[in-house]
């Protein structure tokens, strides 16, 4: 489910002595001292911590980390915040120089959030475009019609050259962003017309759903497949009621 594990970003600016962490990640004690390991050899100290979003593997260990470097946790998610400060669409965070806008990318989940550095044209996308494969909408939190937006607005952002490279949560990093939001909105598109066939051929649940539609899935994935398989089915319901 996290590819390669999950990706924590340590960004400073050059010549800088504060070092700004997104998604310190899991309760892993190796995970962590690799990051203060990280930002020790570079001569900084953490000054602020975000997150993408409040899943475990990216959150978890955000409390302890926080204790450790009496560094703020900023999120959208009250619940996941550690100081005063919240995050929003357009807010501005900063570390010694280093200027990180708040893009607002709900879908994943109600609280996903992308993180511009404008002077790389890179965003951090979380869980929103993974490096490899495609991510879940984690219905309920999650739902289809934020996702496509969300899609749609990262699209708009590769289209006016905002964005020309994309940090994910998992996997590798996305040098042809452009390409891979429409992979992305390709896929789904083509998922929710097989979600549709299946309910025609008399699939009613989730899991029947998926058992047709995923079946050259990993059945490991089957679950995480259904909360996908829910959303899309909450989006076709909305379409025929409006």
């Amino acid at each position: 489910m996290t590819l390669d594990g999950t990706n924590t970003w340590v960004l400073i600016e050059p010549g800088s002595t504060e070092a700004l962490v997104v998604d310190p990640g899991p309760m892993h004690v190796g995970h962590l001292t690799a990051i203060l390991d990280c930002v020790k050899e570079a001569g900084a100290r953490v000054t602020s911590i975000a997150l993408t979003h409040g899943h475990p593997d990216h959150a978890e260990a955000a409390r302890e980390f926080s204790a450790f470097t009496k560094a703020p946790v900023h999120a959208l998610d009250p619940a996941n915040r550690l100081g005063s400060e919240g995050l929003g669409d357009g807010d501005v965070l900063k570390a010694g120089g280093l200027e990180l806008h708040v893009v607002a990318t709900p879908g994943h989940t109600g609280d996903s959030l992308s993180f511009l550095i404008p002077a790389d044209r890179a965003l951090l996308t979380g869980d929103t475009v993974l490096g490899r494969g495609t991510t879940v909408v984690a219905h309920p939190d999650g739902r289809l019609a934020d996702y496509f937006d969300s899609l749609a607005r990262i699209r708009r952002m590769t289209e006016s050259e905002d964005v020309g490279t994309i940090l994910p949560g998992h996997g590798p990093v996305v040098a042809t962003p452009r390409t891979v939001v429409e992979f992305y909105l390709t896929h789904r598109a083509a998922r929710l017309a097989q979600v549709e066939a299946a309910r025609s051929a008399g699939d009613r649940t989730a899991a029947q759903i998926v058992r047709r539609v995923y079946a050259d899935v990993d059945r490991s994935l089957w679950p995480a497949a259904e909360l996908s398989v829910l959303a899309q089915l909450e989006y076709l319901d909305a379409k025929k009621d409006a």
